[in-house]
């Protein structure tokens, strides 16, 4: 017969004890905080960048202009005697729904007729074609208060900047307020707000009317002797501008002028 055996459960109730053991502890302790801490410092850096990211890509969508109607108005000296071009160019313009304000001093217009391309910033702009490290940009002339002023310098006068003379019409253009509830819109400081609307001006003189010199282009006297854009807006020319402001997306217009001005003296363009 086999014998009974007997089993025992063997107990250990000792442990490991002593500095050794603190000190395992205390790593232990001291890598998980540090762990949490960099955890924490991540999450909070990846949170800010998202939300500046969110709001960068938020006011890209959302800053956009609306080209309300574009009107051309031609040079003239009298009812019987008018250019052959459109000398001039009245753009409506407006923010889209939801728009971030849009500050015009940033806007760059580009206008072409297919053989000439200009590119046109505000006109009290003191930074684009200033000399390096100055804030002599502006165009010569311009009236911080004045609309007409700044139209009429536009068209008929031209900017030295250090020893460099350009042509006012190739180089800028000029705005003027139609509606501001809130009274924020100015030459000086030319911010579109929700529910604002400009008129935005853009010289297209070309070298015949220029030649010509005549006397006024719409309720602006040009006697002092218009200058040339390099446009030449005769009939049945296809026109593209695109407005690009600071940021956000650009906003193109695209017409053809009509196939004659007849005795017009201000055009219907777009839309």
């Amino acid at each position: 017969m086999k014998a009974n055996r007997r089993k025992t459960l063997f107990k250990n109730t000792s442990a490991q004890v002593g500095i050794g053991t603190l000190i395992i502890f205390i790593a232990m302790v001291l890598v998980a905080a540090v762990a949490a801490a960099v955890l924490i410092q991540t999450s909070g850096t990846l949170q800010q960048k998202a939300q500046s990211t969110g709001k960068q890509a938020t006011q890209e969508v959302s800053s956009n202009l609306m080209v309300k109607s574009i009107e051309g108005v031609r040079a003239e000296n009298s009812a019987t005697d008018m250019s052959s071009t459109i000398d001039l160019l009245k753009l409506k313009v407006a923010l889209n729904v939801g728009s971030s304000p849009v500050d015009v001093n940033q806007v760059v217009v580009s206008i072409t007729d297919g053989t000439t391309a200009n590119n046109l910033v505000y006109a009290g702009n003191q930074k684009s074609y200033a000399s390096t490290g100055a804030s002599n940009g502006a165009m010569a002339g311009f009236d911080s208060s004045s609309a007409a002023v700044n139209l009429q310098k536009l068209l008929t006068a031209n900017t030295t900047i250090i020893s460099n003379t350009i042509d006012n019409a190739n180089h800028y253009f000029t705005v003027d307020r139609v509606r501001d509830e809130d009274s924020s819109f100015s030459q000086g400081n030319p911010v579109m707000n929700t529910g604002d609307m400009i008129m935005l001006y853009i010289a297209t003189v070309s070298p015949g009317a220029e030649t010509a010199g005549y006397s006024a282009v719409g309720s602006t006297d040009t006697s002092a002797g218009l200058v040339s854009s390099g446009l030449n807006l005769v009939p049945r020319t296809v026109v593209n501008i695109i407005l690009t402001p600071e940021s956000g997306v650009s906003t193109n217009a695209d017409f053809v002028t009509p196939s004659s001005y007849g005795v017009k003296e201000t055009v219907q363009l777009y839309p």
